[in-house]
Protein backbone atom coordinates (compact mmCIF):
# COMPACT_ATOMS: atom_id res chain seq x y z
CA UNK A 1 0.00 0.00 0.00
CA UNK A 2 1.31 3.45 -0.93
CA UNK A 3 0.33 6.13 1.59
CA UNK A 4 0.44 9.86 0.93
CA UNK A 5 2.06 12.20 3.42
CA UNK A 6 -1.43 13.36 4.38
CA UNK A 7 -2.59 9.82 5.11
CA UNK A 8 0.49 9.07 7.21
CA UNK A 9 0.04 12.33 9.10
CA UNK A 10 -3.62 11.50 9.68
CA UNK A 11 -2.71 8.03 10.97
CA UNK A 12 -0.08 9.44 13.29
CA UNK A 13 -2.50 12.06 14.59
CA UNK A 14 -5.06 9.33 15.35
CA UNK A 15 -2.35 7.29 17.08
CA UNK A 16 -1.36 10.21 19.31
CA UNK A 17 -4.94 11.18 20.08
CA UNK A 18 -5.82 7.60 21.02
CA UNK A 19 -2.85 7.49 23.41
CA UNK A 20 -3.87 10.79 25.00
CA UNK A 21 -7.45 9.54 25.50
CA UNK A 22 -6.29 6.27 27.05
CA UNK A 23 -3.67 7.92 29.27
CA UNK A 24 -5.99 10.73 30.42
CA UNK A 25 -2.91 12.89 31.10
CA UNK A 26 0.41 12.53 29.33
CA UNK A 27 3.47 14.58 28.37
CA UNK A 28 4.90 15.03 24.88
CA UNK A 29 7.98 13.02 25.82
CA UNK A 30 5.90 10.12 27.09
CA UNK A 31 3.76 10.27 23.94
CA UNK A 32 6.88 9.96 21.81
CA UNK A 33 8.01 6.94 23.81
CA UNK A 34 4.57 5.28 23.80
CA UNK A 35 3.91 5.71 20.06
CA UNK A 36 7.43 5.41 18.66
CA UNK A 37 7.12 8.77 16.86
CA UNK A 38 10.06 11.18 17.09
CA UNK A 39 9.73 14.26 19.27
CA UNK A 40 9.61 16.67 16.32
CA UNK A 41 6.65 14.82 14.77
CA UNK A 42 4.90 14.66 18.13
CA UNK A 43 5.33 18.40 18.69
CA UNK A 44 4.01 19.24 15.23
CA UNK A 45 0.94 17.00 15.55
CA UNK A 46 0.23 18.16 19.10
CA UNK A 47 0.20 21.76 17.84
CA UNK A 48 -2.47 20.78 15.30
CA UNK A 49 -4.53 18.98 17.93
CA UNK A 50 -4.33 22.00 20.24
CA UNK A 51 -5.34 24.32 17.38
CA UNK A 52 -8.33 22.04 16.68
CA UNK A 53 -9.21 22.12 20.41
CA UNK A 54 -9.33 18.33 20.49
CA UNK A 55 -6.84 18.40 23.37
CA UNK A 56 -5.60 21.00 25.82
CA UNK A 57 -2.73 21.52 28.18
CA UNK A 58 -3.82 20.85 31.74
CA UNK A 59 -0.98 21.43 34.17
CA UNK A 60 2.73 21.18 34.77
CA UNK A 61 3.83 17.67 35.74
CA UNK A 62 6.74 16.49 37.82
CA UNK A 63 10.28 16.60 36.50
CA UNK A 64 12.01 13.30 35.74
CA UNK A 65 14.41 11.77 38.25
CA UNK A 66 17.33 13.07 36.20
CA UNK A 67 16.07 16.65 36.35
CA UNK A 68 15.29 18.94 33.43
CA UNK A 69 12.22 21.03 32.68
CA UNK A 70 8.92 19.97 34.13
CA UNK A 71 6.61 18.62 31.37
CA UNK A 72 3.31 20.20 30.39
CA UNK A 73 0.64 17.51 30.50
CA UNK A 74 -1.93 17.04 27.74
CA UNK A 75 -5.49 15.73 28.01
CA UNK A 76 -8.40 15.01 25.69
CA UNK A 77 -11.05 17.70 25.36
CA UNK A 78 -14.14 15.72 26.36
CA UNK A 79 -16.34 18.60 25.26
CA UNK A 80 -14.81 19.10 21.81
CA UNK A 81 -18.06 18.05 20.11
CA UNK A 82 -21.49 16.52 20.76
CA UNK A 83 -23.32 13.44 19.47
CA UNK A 84 -26.96 12.48 18.95
CA UNK A 85 -27.81 8.79 19.37
CA UNK A 86 -31.26 7.30 18.72
CA UNK A 87 -32.68 3.83 19.31
CA UNK A 88 -35.52 3.43 16.81
CA UNK A 89 -37.64 0.51 18.01
CA UNK A 90 -40.78 -0.81 16.33
CA UNK A 91 -42.97 0.84 18.98
CA UNK A 92 -40.72 3.41 20.69
CA UNK A 93 -37.95 5.95 20.17
CA UNK A 94 -35.21 6.57 22.73
CA UNK A 95 -32.67 9.33 22.20
CA UNK A 96 -29.68 10.72 24.06
CA UNK A 97 -27.54 13.77 23.42
CA UNK A 98 -23.98 13.68 24.73
CA UNK A 99 -20.52 15.16 24.60
CA UNK A 100 -17.92 13.28 22.55
CA UNK A 101 -16.84 11.25 25.61
CA UNK A 102 -20.36 9.92 26.29
CA UNK A 103 -21.28 12.37 29.06
CA UNK A 104 -25.04 12.77 28.66
CA UNK A 105 -26.53 16.24 28.15
CA UNK A 106 -30.18 15.17 27.88
CA UNK A 107 -32.47 12.23 27.08
CA UNK A 108 -35.82 12.08 25.27
CA UNK A 109 -38.19 9.16 24.75
CA UNK A 110 -41.46 8.45 23.01
CA UNK A 111 -43.32 5.27 23.99
CA UNK A 112 -46.22 3.32 22.52
CA UNK A 113 -45.88 4.77 19.02
CA UNK A 114 -46.10 2.51 15.97
CA UNK A 115 -43.12 3.26 13.73
CA UNK A 116 -43.73 3.08 9.98
CA UNK A 117 -42.57 4.73 6.77
CA UNK A 118 -45.20 7.44 6.80
CA UNK A 119 -44.33 8.79 10.26
CA UNK A 120 -40.71 7.84 10.97
CA UNK A 121 -39.06 10.86 9.35
CA UNK A 122 -41.27 13.42 11.08
CA UNK A 123 -40.85 11.69 14.45
CA UNK A 124 -37.06 11.63 14.10
CA UNK A 125 -36.94 15.24 12.92
CA UNK A 126 -38.98 16.34 15.93
CA UNK A 127 -36.70 14.48 18.35
CA UNK A 128 -33.45 15.61 16.71
CA UNK A 129 -34.57 19.24 16.64
CA UNK A 130 -35.35 19.10 20.36
CA UNK A 131 -31.78 17.99 21.04
CA UNK A 132 -30.24 20.49 18.65
CA UNK A 133 -32.02 23.21 20.61
CA UNK A 134 -30.08 22.07 23.69
CA UNK A 135 -26.70 22.21 21.91
CA UNK A 136 -24.03 23.72 24.20
CA UNK A 137 -21.13 25.75 22.84
CA UNK A 138 -18.40 23.38 21.64
CA UNK A 139 -15.47 23.79 19.21
CA UNK A 140 -16.88 21.34 16.65
CA UNK A 141 -20.64 21.37 17.20
CA UNK A 142 -22.55 18.15 16.52
CA UNK A 143 -20.21 15.45 15.21
CA UNK A 144 -23.00 13.25 13.89
CA UNK A 145 -26.21 11.32 14.42
CA UNK A 146 -26.41 7.55 14.99
CA UNK A 147 -29.64 5.62 14.45
CA UNK A 148 -30.12 2.09 15.78
CA UNK A 149 -32.34 -0.03 13.52
CA UNK A 150 -34.02 -3.23 14.71
CA UNK A 151 -33.15 -5.17 11.58
CA UNK A 152 -30.34 -5.76 9.12
CA UNK A 153 -28.28 -2.72 8.07
CA UNK A 154 -25.35 -2.57 5.67
CA UNK A 155 -23.39 0.52 4.62
CA UNK A 156 -25.95 2.73 6.38
CA UNK A 157 -28.77 1.22 4.31
CA UNK A 158 -31.71 -0.66 5.83
CA UNK A 159 -31.94 -4.10 4.22
CA UNK A 160 -34.53 -5.98 6.29
CA UNK A 161 -36.80 -4.92 9.16
CA UNK A 162 -39.16 -7.75 10.19
CA UNK A 163 -41.18 -5.72 12.70
CA UNK A 164 -41.58 -2.42 10.84
CA UNK A 165 -41.64 -1.42 7.17
CA UNK A 166 -38.51 0.73 6.88
CA UNK A 167 -36.51 -1.47 4.50
CA UNK A 168 -37.61 0.48 1.41
CA UNK A 169 -36.41 3.83 2.80
CA UNK A 170 -33.11 5.64 2.35
CA UNK A 171 -33.41 7.04 5.87
CA UNK A 172 -29.72 7.92 6.09
CA UNK A 173 -29.86 10.23 3.05
CA UNK A 174 -33.13 11.83 4.11
CA UNK A 175 -31.78 12.71 7.55
CA UNK A 176 -28.38 13.81 6.23
CA UNK A 177 -30.06 16.10 3.67
CA UNK A 178 -32.33 17.53 6.36
CA UNK A 179 -29.73 18.26 9.05
CA UNK A 180 -26.48 18.57 7.00
CA UNK A 181 -24.74 16.30 9.49
CA UNK A 182 -23.07 12.86 9.19
CA UNK A 183 -25.70 10.18 9.82
CA UNK A 184 -24.84 6.57 10.66
CA UNK A 185 -27.34 3.69 10.60
CA UNK A 186 -26.48 0.42 12.33
CA UNK A 187 -28.19 -2.69 13.69
CA UNK A 188 -29.23 -2.25 17.33
CA UNK A 189 -27.53 -5.42 18.58
CA UNK A 190 -24.28 -4.34 16.92
CA UNK A 191 -24.51 -0.97 18.64
CA UNK A 192 -25.20 -2.61 22.01
CA UNK A 193 -22.01 -4.66 21.59
CA UNK A 194 -20.00 -1.61 20.56
CA UNK A 195 -21.35 0.35 23.54
CA UNK A 196 -20.21 -2.40 25.91
CA UNK A 197 -16.79 -2.64 24.27
CA UNK A 198 -16.15 1.10 24.11
CA UNK A 199 -17.41 2.19 27.52
CA UNK A 200 -17.42 -0.86 29.82
CA UNK A 201 -15.73 -4.12 28.93
CA UNK A 202 -12.02 -4.88 29.17
CA UNK A 203 -12.49 -7.87 26.84
CA UNK A 204 -11.49 -7.57 23.19
CA UNK A 205 -13.85 -10.42 22.21
CA UNK A 206 -17.44 -10.17 23.34
CA UNK A 207 -20.95 -11.05 22.31
CA UNK A 208 -23.89 -8.82 23.21
CA UNK A 209 -27.22 -10.60 22.87
CA UNK A 210 -30.17 -8.24 22.52
CA UNK A 211 -33.59 -9.64 23.29
CA UNK A 212 -36.48 -7.39 22.27
CA UNK A 213 -39.11 -7.96 19.58
CA UNK A 214 -36.47 -10.19 17.99
CA UNK A 215 -33.10 -11.60 19.07
CA UNK A 216 -29.78 -10.41 17.71
CA UNK A 217 -26.13 -10.71 18.63
CA UNK A 218 -23.55 -7.98 18.26
CA UNK A 219 -20.08 -9.44 17.77
CA UNK A 220 -16.83 -7.70 18.71
CA UNK A 221 -13.63 -9.58 17.86
CA UNK A 222 -10.20 -8.12 18.56
CA UNK A 223 -11.91 -4.81 19.25
CA UNK A 224 -13.68 -4.63 15.88
CA UNK A 225 -17.39 -4.96 15.15
CA UNK A 226 -18.05 -7.98 12.92
CA UNK A 227 -21.01 -7.41 10.61
CA UNK A 228 -20.47 -10.02 7.87
CA UNK A 229 -20.61 -9.77 4.07
CA UNK A 230 -24.02 -8.08 3.93
CA UNK A 231 -24.48 -6.92 7.52
CA UNK A 232 -26.17 -10.19 8.50
CA UNK A 233 -23.64 -11.54 11.01
CA UNK A 234 -25.06 -12.19 14.47
CA UNK A 235 -28.68 -12.74 13.39
CA UNK A 236 -29.01 -15.62 15.84
CA UNK A 237 -32.72 -14.94 16.22
CA UNK A 238 -33.11 -16.47 12.75
CA UNK A 239 -31.22 -19.64 13.56
CA UNK A 240 -33.52 -22.67 13.58
CA UNK A 241 -34.69 -23.83 16.99
CA UNK A 242 -37.51 -26.12 15.82
CA UNK A 243 -37.31 -27.49 12.24
CA UNK A 244 -40.56 -26.77 10.35
CA UNK A 245 -41.83 -24.74 13.31
CA UNK A 246 -43.58 -21.37 13.42
CA UNK A 247 -43.33 -19.15 10.34
CA UNK A 248 -40.96 -16.20 10.65
CA UNK A 249 -40.97 -12.95 8.61
CA UNK A 250 -37.45 -13.86 7.41
CA UNK A 251 -38.85 -16.80 5.44
CA UNK A 252 -37.63 -19.55 7.76
CA UNK A 253 -39.78 -21.75 9.98
CA UNK A 254 -38.93 -22.41 13.62
CA UNK A 255 -36.60 -19.43 14.23
CA UNK A 256 -35.29 -18.89 17.76
CA UNK A 257 -36.93 -15.47 18.12
CA UNK A 258 -40.38 -16.91 17.38
CA UNK A 259 -40.05 -18.80 20.68
CA UNK A 260 -37.59 -16.97 22.95
CA UNK A 261 -37.97 -13.23 22.21
CA UNK A 262 -39.83 -10.82 24.48
CA UNK A 263 -42.58 -10.62 21.89
CA UNK A 264 -43.03 -14.40 21.97
CA UNK A 265 -43.02 -14.48 25.78
CA UNK A 266 -45.50 -11.60 26.08
CA UNK A 267 -47.87 -13.30 23.65
CA UNK A 268 -47.89 -16.50 25.74
CA UNK A 269 -48.43 -14.57 28.98
CA UNK A 270 -51.35 -12.64 27.46
CA UNK A 271 -52.98 -15.86 26.27
CA UNK A 272 -52.50 -17.92 29.42
CA UNK A 273 -53.22 -15.18 31.97
CA UNK A 274 -55.88 -13.44 29.88
CA UNK A 275 -54.12 -10.05 29.97
CA UNK A 276 -54.53 -7.18 27.50
CA UNK A 277 -51.12 -5.65 28.19
CA UNK A 278 -47.80 -7.27 29.09
CA UNK A 279 -44.44 -5.57 29.46
CA UNK A 280 -41.25 -6.14 31.46
CA UNK A 281 -42.68 -4.33 34.51
CA UNK A 282 -45.70 -6.64 34.57
CA UNK A 283 -43.45 -9.69 34.14
CA UNK A 284 -41.27 -8.50 37.05
CA UNK A 285 -44.32 -7.94 39.27
CA UNK A 286 -45.79 -11.37 38.53
CA UNK A 287 -42.39 -12.99 39.02
CA UNK A 288 -42.01 -11.38 42.45
CA UNK A 289 -45.48 -12.68 43.36
CA UNK A 290 -44.32 -16.15 42.24
CA UNK A 291 -47.27 -16.53 39.89
CA UNK A 292 -47.04 -20.22 38.84
CA UNK A 293 -48.07 -19.67 35.20
CA UNK A 294 -45.62 -16.81 34.80
CA UNK A 295 -42.80 -18.79 36.43
CA UNK A 296 -43.37 -21.70 34.06
CA UNK A 297 -43.35 -19.47 31.00
CA UNK A 298 -40.26 -17.53 32.11
CA UNK A 299 -38.37 -20.75 32.84
CA UNK A 300 -39.29 -22.04 29.38
CA UNK A 301 -38.01 -18.77 27.90
CA UNK A 302 -34.70 -19.10 29.78
CA UNK A 303 -34.28 -22.67 28.56
CA UNK A 304 -34.93 -21.79 24.90
CA UNK A 305 -32.77 -18.67 24.97
CA UNK A 306 -29.97 -20.72 26.53
CA UNK A 307 -29.99 -23.01 23.48
CA UNK A 308 -29.43 -19.98 21.25
CA UNK A 309 -26.68 -18.69 23.55
CA UNK A 310 -24.97 -22.09 23.55
CA UNK A 311 -24.95 -22.13 19.75
CA UNK A 312 -23.59 -18.57 19.64
CA UNK A 313 -20.78 -19.52 22.06
CA UNK A 314 -19.83 -22.44 19.80
CA UNK A 315 -19.85 -20.20 16.71
CA UNK A 316 -18.01 -17.12 18.00
CA UNK A 317 -15.94 -18.22 21.04
CA UNK A 318 -16.28 -14.91 22.97
CA UNK A 319 -14.69 -14.03 26.30
CA UNK A 320 -17.83 -12.30 27.56
CA UNK A 321 -21.53 -12.74 26.76
CA UNK A 322 -23.63 -9.71 27.66
CA UNK A 323 -27.42 -10.02 27.89
CA UNK A 324 -29.28 -6.88 26.83
CA UNK A 325 -32.90 -7.44 27.89
CA UNK A 326 -35.32 -5.42 30.01
CA UNK A 327 -36.67 -8.63 31.60
CA UNK A 328 -33.24 -9.99 32.52
CA UNK A 329 -32.22 -6.62 33.95
CA UNK A 330 -35.33 -6.45 36.13
CA UNK A 331 -35.02 -10.09 37.20
CA UNK A 332 -31.21 -10.48 37.47
CA UNK A 333 -31.53 -13.97 38.95
CA UNK A 334 -32.39 -15.19 35.44
CA UNK A 335 -28.73 -14.78 34.48
CA UNK A 336 -27.87 -17.56 36.94
CA UNK A 337 -30.71 -19.61 35.46
CA UNK A 338 -29.15 -19.22 32.00
CA UNK A 339 -25.78 -20.40 33.35
CA UNK A 340 -27.44 -23.51 34.82
CA UNK A 341 -28.94 -24.18 31.39
CA UNK A 342 -25.48 -24.16 29.82
CA UNK A 343 -23.82 -27.39 30.98
CA UNK A 344 -21.23 -27.48 28.19
CA UNK A 345 -17.59 -27.29 29.30
CA UNK A 346 -17.10 -24.62 26.61
CA UNK A 347 -19.76 -22.36 28.12
CA UNK A 348 -18.18 -22.66 31.58
CA UNK A 349 -15.18 -20.69 30.31
CA UNK A 350 -17.28 -17.62 29.49
CA UNK A 351 -18.41 -14.70 31.60
CA UNK A 352 -22.18 -14.27 31.21
CA UNK A 353 -23.67 -11.11 32.67
CA UNK A 354 -26.29 -8.42 32.29
CA UNK A 355 -25.31 -5.23 30.53
CA UNK A 356 -23.71 -2.67 32.84
CA UNK A 357 -25.20 0.15 30.76
CA UNK A 358 -28.74 -0.51 31.99
CA UNK A 359 -31.18 0.14 29.11
CA UNK A 360 -28.78 2.52 27.32
CA UNK A 361 -26.24 0.12 25.77
CA UNK A 362 -27.62 0.70 22.26
CA UNK A 363 -27.46 4.46 22.67
CA UNK A 364 -23.88 4.34 23.96
CA UNK A 365 -23.04 2.24 20.94
CA UNK A 366 -24.36 5.08 18.80
CA UNK A 367 -22.05 7.48 20.62
CA UNK A 368 -19.15 5.10 19.92
CA UNK A 369 -19.87 4.92 16.16
CA UNK A 370 -19.94 8.69 15.77
CA UNK A 371 -16.89 9.21 18.00
CA UNK A 372 -14.86 6.61 16.07
CA UNK A 373 -15.61 8.33 12.78
CA UNK A 374 -15.16 11.87 14.04
CA UNK A 375 -11.85 11.15 15.78
CA UNK A 376 -10.68 8.65 13.12
CA UNK A 377 -9.90 6.11 15.87
CA UNK A 378 -10.91 2.46 15.62
CA UNK A 379 -10.80 0.30 18.79
CA UNK A 380 -11.68 3.47 20.68
CA UNK A 381 -11.99 3.11 24.46
CA UNK A 382 -13.77 5.75 26.53
CA UNK A 383 -14.51 5.70 30.25
CA UNK A 384 -17.79 6.69 31.88
CA UNK A 385 -17.19 8.34 35.21
CA UNK A 386 -19.76 6.15 36.98
CA UNK A 387 -18.68 2.87 35.35
CA UNK A 388 -16.93 0.33 37.56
Amino acid sequence: MISSKYTIREQNQAKLLKEIIQSREISRADLSQATGLNKASVSEIIKDLLDQELIFETRVGNASTVGGRKPILLTFNKQAATIISIDLGPDYIEAMFSYIDGTVICSISKKDVFIEQKNVLSLLQEMINKMINKQPATPHGIAGIAIAIHGIVFNDQIRFTPYYDLDQMDLQKQLADCFKLPVYLQNEANLAALGEYTFISQADNLLSISVHSGIGAGIVQNGELIIGKNGEAGEIGHSILYPDGKACPCGNHGCLEQYASHQALYKKIKEQLNLNLVNSDIVQNLYQKQDPVLLKLVNENVHLLSIGINNAIMAFNPEVIVINSSIYRKIPGLIEAIKKNLPSRFAKENIIRNTLLDDKAILYGGFAVVAQNFLNIQNLKLTLEYAQ
